[in-house]
Formats: structure tokens, C-alpha cells, sequence
């Protein structure tokens, strides 16, 4: 994320998303209200001389926009922004019309929240701007299927996704023969996505099969094993594979720079918690409020669709509640409901706090 100019008090920020976890960064920092200027097309009519309006035309120009609803669209690479028409140029009609604003990767936009830039969404924009690390790419492979994934900062990103036919163990030529026809298969895969992406690669998989694709890399294509950072054993094939290397924290190293990472390991220790039945853990609105009158609040972890679903009084209340953590020295982690980790802490409501104490 490019920053072009920032006043967070005032509420005013320029910007430029630079990748696509950017737009999804601004996805979930654009709420209902916010005025959003970005340059669009919109059509314009003239009077002809006769009374007549002429045939319209569109032009290019940059509009402000009372935004109602914010979309993300990750196949197409871009974020509409819906609403009222509130800052038009003097000679263009339309203020207090529906308009949609197409953000596209590249293009630069100013977000002007009326009541500042709470603390929460001035780490996640700064954060954004020092990302500069290129994406891990995941290959998961074994003998029924392979894919290969980009780990983006909101998720997996699922590239491809391929099912292996191989021939029963007792035709050991055939198998052989198959399996070098789904490395080489593997091998294209992995080379197209880092051609777009230039990250680091990790390979996931059982035993021997995760081992001969690394052996087959090195012999048949060692521009693209030199991008190999890591290889590690799973139980799970394919996604549910990557799933399985996350929750163990075994790519930690890999993921140094990844907030999905990070995510993920606070998440499980809720879960770890809750299962054990222990009492410094809490999830659920009320809960944590109240934990947060103790003091008791070591970190507090909250889906983003949480924070973008609520009302205005209570998302009000949850960041006055993240205020406070932060003022106590805890925690905080905005967890993306784009990945596995994120889908289960929405199932407890989208909120849960680890406690320094007890507060039953």
C-alpha cells in the first residue's frame, strides 16, 4: 500500500493499493458513511440550443461518494464502493444520486472518515504501506492430489488444484512413470505462479512423494527449486494439508512475515483453551466487555467481518473496548474470516479474549 498523504485526525487519507491484499485491506477499513474520492466515468447530457438533451457522453473525473455498500472482488481484481453522490464538479448534475466507484489496483483513491482514524485502522493501513515482502507460494503434494497455493495476507489464494491417477503399487514401472508425469504437471503449476508472484516456495506433503517432487525440481528445473525455502511432513494432502501446517505452527520460519500465521496460532490457543475448559479465555460480545472491566485482557482477537458487520454503536463500543486493551498493554489481532483460523473464531461469535487472569 502506497500512502500519498495521511491526517488521521481529520480522517483524511490518500492512497494507492499496490496488490491485491490491499483492496482487501480496504475492504475492511472502508465503512458505511465514509466519503471515498477516486477518479470514475460518468455520463453527462447536454442541452442542445433547441431544448433537446443532446446524446449523453461519458467523461473522466474524480467524484465523492457516501459509501453504502463496499464490495471485494478478488477474481477481478478490483473494490466497488456504492452510494450517494456527495462532491461533484460544479458543471456535472448528479449530487445526491447512486454512483459505484471501481478501485482498481493502481489507482488512487482519499478515504475521509468524519469521526478520525481509529487506532486499530491506523496499524492495519501502516502495516499494509511496510509490507513489502513478496507472498509465500505453498505446493501440498502426494500420490491422489497436488496444489499449489499463494499465502496472501488475508488467506489461501488457491491457484491450482489437481487430482493424480496412479497405477496400483504392485505395477511399479507404470507408477513410476505416472508419478514423473504428475511432477512435471506440478512443476508447470508452481512455475506459472511464481512467475506472477516471485515468493518463496514451500512444499507440503507425505513422505515420499513430497520428496521425489523436490529431487525432481532439482534435476528438471532448478530455477525453481533455488525458490524453495522449506519442506515439511503432513498427514493431509492438498489444502487440508496447509491447513494441517498452519495450525502445527511447523512454517513459522516460512511465515515470519505473514499475518495469517500469526492469526492462526492465537486462534488455536483459544480453541486449546476453551477445550481444556479453562478459565482464562472468554468469547462473545458480553464476555469480553466485561473482562475488559477487570483489566483481565492479555489479547484480544476479532474477525474483520465482525468489525464490518456491526452497527454503528456497537462497533463504537468493541473499539472502545480495543482502546482500552491496547491502553493496558494487551493485544490486539484483527483476524481475516478469509481463512480457516478466522472461520472458527466467527463461529464463537467473532470475538474471544486470552485473560491474564481468572475473572469467574
Amino acid at each position: 500500500m502506497k500512502i500519498l498523504d495521511r491526517n488521521y485526525k481529520k480522517g483524511v487519507v490518500k492512497l494507492v493499493p499496490e496488490n491485491l491484499d490491499d483492496l482487501w485491506h480496504l475492504y475492511n477499513l472502508i465503512y458505511a458513511d465514509d466519503v471515498v474520492y477516486a477518479r470514475t466515468t460518468r455520463e453527462v447530457k447536454a442541452d442542445s440550443e433547441f431544448g433537446r438533451p443532446q446524446k449523453g457522453r461519458r467523461i473522466l473525473l474524480v467524484l465523492g461518494v457516501r459509501a453504502k455498500d463496499v464490495a471485494w472482488d478478488k477474481t477481478l481484481n478490483r473494490l466497488r464502493v456504492h452510494g450517494l453522490l456527495v462532491d461533484t464538479p460544479e458543471d456535472v448534475a448528479g449530487a445526491g444520486s447512486w454512483h459505484t466507484l471501481n478501485v482498481a489496483i493502481g489507482d488512487s483513491l482519499t478515504v475521509v472518515k468524519k469521526k478520525g482514524w481509529a487506532r486499530h485502522m491506523v496499524e492495519r493501513l501502516e502495516r499494509a504501506a511496510k509490507t513489502a515482502t513478496a507472498p509465500v507460494i505453498i505446493v501440498s503434494i502426494d500420490d491422489e492430489e497436488y496444489c499449489v497455493v499463494v499465502m496472501r495476507q488475508f488467506g489461501l489464494d488457491v491457484k491450482v488444484e489437481q487430482k493424480v491417477k496412479l497405477p496400483g503399487k504392485r505395477e511399479a514401472e507404470g507408477r513410476e512413470a505416472a508419478l514423473r508425469r504428475a511432477f512435471q504437471d506440478a512443476t508447470g503449476a508452481v512455475r506459472g505462479v511464481w512467475e506472477s508472484v516471485h515468493g518463496p516456495i514451500v512444499v507440503l506433503g507425505l513422505g515420499f512423494v513430497k520428496d521425489g517432487f523436490v529431487r525432481f525440481l532439482r534435476e528438471e528445473a532448478s530455477d525453481v527449486s533455488e525458490k524453495v525455502v522449506e519442506v515439511k511432513n503432513v498427514h493431509s494432502s492438498g489444502v487440508a494439508g496447509i491447513h494441517e501446517a498452519l495450525r502445527s505452527g511447523i512454517l513459522a520460519a516460512a511465515f515470519k512475515h505473514a499475518r495469517v500465521a500469526e492469526e492462526t496460532v492465537v486462534v488455536e490457543e483459544v480453541l486449546k483453551r476453551l477445550g481444556a475448559d479453562r478459565r482464562d479465555v472468554t468469547y462473545g460480545f458480553d464476555e469480553v466487555r466485561k473482562a475488559n472491566t477487570y483489566g483481565a485482557i492479555e489479547t484480544l482477537v476479532v474477525t474483520d467481518s465482525t468489525l464490518r458487520g456491526l452497527d454503528d454503536e456497537k462497533r463504537l463500543a468493541l473499539e472502545q473496548i480495543m482502546k482500552s486493551v491496547e491502553e493496558k498493554s494487551g493485544k490486539i489481532f484483527v483476524v481475516s474470516a478469509e481463512h480457516e483460523a478466522g472461520e472458527k473464531l466467527h463461529a464463537l461469535g467473532g470475538t474471544a479474549a486470552l485473560l491474564r487472569y481468572p475473572t469467574t
